[in-house]
Order: structure tokens, then C-alpha cells, then sequence
């Protein structure tokens, strides 16, 4: 016995191919038992079917609705469907076949109008009697396999693929982070110019790692948690590598927009696998980037795993204190802080470090000119033509990111003219970042509305300089401190403008009353010019831009800051009560005040607006240094002008023909 049986093992393993090959056929015939079970048996061999394409038939129905036995439609969905039917006492069955379009109209104004009742054909029907029906394609156990694959397909696909998707997209099996050496990161502390405000709050951690012993005898067991706040393109994220090298650990980074997998759990899943990892490696810094999400108040949802990943956030920074983790620093970025956006308190009290970024001042900024200068050829800088205060001057409230894109703008430029950069090429670059292409031809054969254009502008920068000159300062001081660097009217596509005026940045400060009613004046320079020169019937909408403006200002003037009464209220938190009309009357009376006021000095500079539009017209861009050219020969003429022994000089349009000329 034993020798017969290793005697049949040994015949089994030479075929194992063909014992497969039978159960997959047993277990194939058993799915044809199941799958058609009306196949196996007999049809009546008293019944014919009638085949035919006589659309009448169907439409006769409504009249023989009484004698109608049964009706059915197969493979509705096919280009050719069947109506099959059959009438009491009839020992035939009909089969017409309809195109496509046909029996959609049938269905909706035959059957479904008529109240006929039918039903759809079934897979054991159509197994049993498709090829009565005309149907070549079944009645064989191929045509069953093919069409239950066939229907099947989609989730044999994921079947196949679900070994492969589930690394990628089970929750804490991502392997998005990696550990980064200190070697491996580049920069230094040194790169981050300026901010050393910042520098010096974050250095402390150096100390806190190499002299443990201090801080345990304070009862701080661990290193402090660190949040980065401000704007984008301020230096948090190169901060966190430069701090990793400088300490000379690991550094884990990670986007916290990537956390969440989809799936319920999988952003704790991550942060815990991220830890470990953490903690596997020893003393390490965990940088979180773009982490907003994870410090807003929890319970806003009423889904409660939607603070899954928050809450084991929480416990990680700090939770249990153990020695597990104890050399682990969690640095964490946002883009917000907690004055601009609402943040979960027990979040905020887990960093005892709360570094807010800010945008450089002016000196900072020349700094960093100064530094992604440094990083080019020397024959690629024209030091001789470059004045970095310029430049720095108007790129106020520009992130060192901005700034430097700004740079590489203008070795862009610079490549292309074949030229060196100069202050000139750096406020083209500067120009390109803000204002975006400007095109001469859109409105080359336009002068009408060229014209109008000019007038807006100019009217736009005289009211500017108006507060300046007020004060009596010489046209060179008021130079000094204008904001103006062009006026131009060439097209602007990105702003959808005819023309602008390009101004530099001011610093961000508190501004007063007196020059918020400034801004509106400069805002509403434009339509009072137009109003000026075209009568009050001729303001184009060229001003829309402008009075939206000038509207958010006053309503914060009037609406948020009471800055017109003494009673300090902020009329937008009373809105659901009906008492905010007070304030859009006031906001309208101060706007009419303001407009007017602007309206009536513009009259003073209606000359020089009138004879500098020809100039503009003439060249289509002004700087700042050709616009205050001209105002310095018109004054040194009216000075001419008004000495007694000396004839009238000619027209200021003369003068100013003769500027265009030059």
C-alpha cells in the first residue's frame, strides 16, 4: 500500500499542470450550473419563433394590450434590441428586431404611454433563448465566460492592483518622508540674511541640546517645540534645514497636507510612523510643513475622526512624557498665526517657541540684492550703474522669494538686450513681476482714447505729489519723496488696462487719517481729471478699478474705525441690526466731500496736465525723472515769466513739444 501511494503522489506531481487544468473545468461546469440553470432545460418543441423588423407589430400591441400574454425586450442596450411577445392561445413567439434610436422612441411613446407592460430579458433567458432571439453570440459556454468576465471586469482590475495600490494608500504605510543628514542639506544659519531677531530665538536650542544637564535642573526634560508663522516666501521652510545643519542632526520633513490618505485614521497612521521613525533615529528634528489645518479648533466637524489626526499630533508634541522621543525637536510652519486665523488652544500652549516671520525692511533688502547679486559672474553686474537703495526702495513689503525671482527676472532680461544689469534692468524686472507685458500696438492707432488714458493718469500723480507740494518743499525734495517710477500708456493685458502708474511700495505702518483721505484723493484723481477735461458726462469706466478702491478705504474709515465721529463703533458688527445705514450715508458725504475737493485741485494743474499729455502721448512712457524735468523747466518759466523786465515766454504746449522733441 505504501508503494501504491507514493506511486500515485509521484503521478499527481508529474501532473500537477493537467490536476489544475481539471479543477479549473470542474469549477468552470459548476459555475454553469449556476449561472445558467434554465439552459439545461428543454425548450417546448411546440413553439416558434416568428423573427422579423415589421415595427408595426409593436405598434399593433396597443389595440391586442387585452390579449397580450407576454412582452419582453432583450439586450435593450445593444445597437439591434428584440421585442419579444407573445398573444394568449398563439403556440408562436415574435421576435422584432429594432435598431437603436427606434426603440428608445418606442419604449417612451408605445409602451410607457400606453401602459403596455413589458420587462427586460434576463441573463437566463437570453442563456436559454438567445439564439432563437437571433442572438449568434449566445448559447455557448464561451459566450457565459466571456460576458461574466466582461461584466466582472472592473473588479477583477482592482483585485489584480490592490497589492500594488495598498503601500501607497494604506493608512501609515506612506514612504513620503525620508531622513536627510546634515551633510546633505544645503545653506547655512548665514544664508538667512538679516532677521536676527529670528536667528537668535531659535539658536537657544543649540544650548538646550549640549548642556542637558542646565535644563533638567529646571525641570525641562526635553527640547522646546518650535511654530513658524508669517507670509509666504519669508524663509521658514530653508530655516528649519539651516537650524538641522547647524545642530548637526537629521532633519525629517514633511508636508502636512499630505497627512490625510483618504481613508479614516490615516493621517494619525503617518504622524505615528513619522515619530517612530523619529525615534529610531535619535536626536532629529520633525519639520511639519504648510501646517495650518492641524491648528484650527477641533470639534467644527460633527464627523468625530475628522480630529483623528490633530489629537495624535497632540499627544506626540507632548502627551505622556517619557524618554521615548526625548531628543526628538518638532518644528511646525504655517502661513497663518493665531491674529489671523482661530487655533486650537491646547495646540498653541504645546509650542513654549513662537516665531512670527516678517518681510524684510529696507535695509534687509538691500542686503539680499546684495547677496543674489554676489551669486552671478562679475561681468554680468554693472556695479558702477547699480544703486541697491533704489532698488530696495521700491521692492517694500517683498519676501526675500519674491526678490529673488525678481533678480533672476533680470538676468533674464539681461540675456536677451545682450546687457549688463543695472538699476534699470532690476526695475524692468521689477515692473515685469508686478504690472506683467505691456503692448504699445493694442493702442498705437487709438488716440482718443490714448488721450484719455494720459489725462487719467497724470491726473492720478498730481494728486500724489499734491500733499508734498502743499507743504512748500522744492520740486527736488518732493522728488526725493514721490513714490512715482513711470507713468505710462501702453496696454496692460494681465490688469486688462489702457494705461498705469507705477509707484513703489510703501512700508507697512499705521496710517492716519489725513493719509487715508490722501489715498482717496489719488484714487479718485483719475475721474476727477477725466471730469476736468470731458465735462461730467464724459467719465469712462476706466475708473471702476479706482473707486473700488476708494470704497474699501472709506468704509474702513468711516464704517469700521468711526474715524468721523466720537462715538467709536464698528458699524460692520451691527449689520444684522439694521443700524449700518447710518454709516453708508456717511461714507456717501465724505466720498462727495473728498471727490470734490479733488475736483477743484485738479483745476490748479490743468495746465501742466493739459501740456504734459502731449509728452505722453509722444513717448507713451514717462519716468519719474522726464516728468520732473518738465515740471522743473515749466516753474523755472512761470519764474521767467513773472519777472517784470522780461516779455511772456511761449505756451506751455510749446515747452512741452519741445521736451517731447528731445
Amino acid at each position: 500500500m505504501p508503494k501504491f501511494f507514493n506511486k500515485t503522489l509521484i503521478a499527481l506531481r508529474a501532473n500537477l499542470l493537467g490536476v489544475m487544468l481539471a479543477l479549473l473545468a470542474l469549477t468552470a461546469l459548476a459555475g454553469w450550473l449556476l449561472f445558467k440553470p434554465a439552459a439545461l432545460g428543454a425548450k417546448p418543441q411546440d413553439v416558434a419563433y416568428v423573427l422579423s423588423q415589421e415595427i408595426s407589430e409593436i405598434t399593433g400591441l396597443v389595440a391586442q394590450k387585452d390579449q397580450l400574454d407576454f412582452l419582453k425586450i432583450a439586450r435593450p442596450e445593444s445597437e439591434f434590441p428584440r421585442y419579444v411577445f407573445a398573444l394568449k392561445g398563439e403556440k408562436k413567439v415574435h421576435v422584432v428586431r429594432v435598431p437603436q434610436l427606434t426603440h428608445i422612441g418606442l419604449e417612451r411613446e408605445v409602451l410607457l404611454k400606453n401602459a403596455l407592460p413589458y420587462s427586460i430579458a434576463d441573463d437566463n433567458y437570453l442563456a436559454a433563448h438567445g439564439s432563437d432571439l437571433g442572438f449568434e453570440d449566445y448559447g455557448t459556454f464561451a459566450s457565459l465566460a466571456g460576458s461574466f468576465l466582461l461584466k466582472n471586469f472592473g473588479l477583477f482590475v482592482i483585485l489584480a492592483l490592490l497589492p500594488f495600490m495598498a503601500k501607497g494608500m494604506l493608512p501609515g504605510m506612506s514612504n513620503k518622508f525620508s531622513v536627510m543628514k546634515p551633510g546633505d542639506l544645503k545653506g547655512s544659519m548665514d544664508d538667512l540674511v538679516g532677521m536676527q531677531d529670528i536667528k537668535d530665538e531659535v539658536l537657544h536650542l543649540e544650548s538646550m541640546l549640549t548642556d542637558r544637564a542646565q535644563y533638567k535642573a529646571h525641570n525641562i526634560d526635553k527640547p522646546f517645540n518650535v511654530m513658524l508663522t508669517g507670509p509666504a516666501g519669508t524663509g521658514k521652510t530653508k530655516l528649519a534645514g539651516y537650524l538641522a545643519k547647524k545642530l548637526d542632526i537629521p532633519l525629517i520633513q514633511y508636508s502636512a497636507s499630505s497627512l490625510e490618505t483618504g481613508m479614516v485614521g490615516g493621517g494619525s497612521r503617518t504622524l505615528n510612523a513619522i515619530y517612530d521613525k523619529a525615534c529610531r533615529t535619535g536626536r532629529c528634528i520633525i519639520f511639519l510643513d504648510e501646517a495650518q489645518g492641524l491648528f484650527m479648533p477641533r470639534g467644527r466637524s460633527e464627523k468625530k475622526y475628522d480630529d483623528d489626526t490633530p489629537n495624535t499630533l497632540l499627544a506626540l508634541l507632548d502627551g505622556v512624557k517619557s524618554e521615548k522621543g526625548a531628543d526628538v525637536i518638532w518644528i511646525v510652519a504655517s502661513n497663518f498665526d493665531d491674529n489671523r486665523m482661530a487655533m486650537d488652544e491646547a495646540m498653541l500652549r504645546r509650542f513654549a517657541v513662537k516665531i512670527g516671520f516678517r518681510m524684510p525692511n529696507k535695509r534687509e533688502r538691500a542686503e539680499l540684492l546684495q547677496v543674489f547679486l554676489d551669486r552671478k559672474a562679475k561681468d554680468c553686474i554693472d556695479w558702477q550703474h547699480l544703486d541697491l537703495d533704489q532698488v530696495a526702495e521700491i521692492t517694500a513689503n517683498m519676501a526675500p522669494a519674491l526678490i529673488e525671482s525678481m533678480v533672476d527676472r533680470a538676468s533674464m532680461i539681461a540675456i536677451q538686450d545682450k546687457a549688463q544689469i543695472t538699476t534699470a534692468v532690476l526695475f524692468r524686472a521689477f515692473e515685469r513681476g508686478a504690472i506683467g507685458l505691456t503692448d504699445r500696438a493694442a493702442t498705437a492707432d487709438k488716440d482718443k482714447e490714448r488721450e484719455r488714458v494720459a489725462i487719467h493718469e497724470l491726473g492720478h500723480f498730481f494728486m500724489q505729489i499734491d500733499p508734498l507740494m502743499r507743504q512748500g518743499l522744492s520740486l527736488e525734495e518732493v522728488k526725493q519723496k514721490a513714490s512715482l517710477l513711470k507713468i505710462s500708456t501702453e496696454s496692460v493685458s494681465k490688469m486688462g488696462a489702457l494705461g498705469y502708474v507705477l509707484s513703489s511700495a510703501e512700508e507697512v505702518g499705521l496710517h492716519t487719517l489725513v493719509e487715508l483721505e490722501e489715498q482717496v484723493c489719488g484714487l479718485y484723481g483719475g475721474v476727477a481729471a477725466e471730469e476736468l477735461f470731458y465735462g461730467n458726462r464724459g467719465i469712462s469706466i476706466g475708473s471702476q478699478n479706482d473707486i473700488e478702491k476708494a470704497t474699501r478705504i472709506l468704509q474702513l474709515m468711516v464704517g469700521r474705525l468711526s474715524m468721523y465721529s466720537r462715538a467709536k463703533i464698528d458699524y460692520s458688527q451691527l449689520q444684522s441690526k439694521g443700524v449700518d445705514e447710518k454709516a453708508l450715508a456717511n461714507i456717501e458725504a465724505k466720498s462727495a466731500e473728498l471727490y470734490e475737493h479733488t475736483l477743484a485741485t485738479m483745476q490748479t494743474y490743468r495746465e501742466r496736465i493739459f501740456s504734459l499729455k502731449d509728452v505722453l502721448m509722444a513717448r507713451y512712457v514717462l519716468t519719474k525723472d522726464e516728468v520732473f524735468e518738465y515740471l522743473q523747466q515749466e516753474q523755472a518759466r512761470q519764474a521767467h515769466l513773472s519777472h517784470p523786465s522780461h516779455p511772456a515766454h511761449p505756451a506751455p504746449q510749446a515747452a512741452a513739444l519741445a521736451l517731447a522733441a528731445a
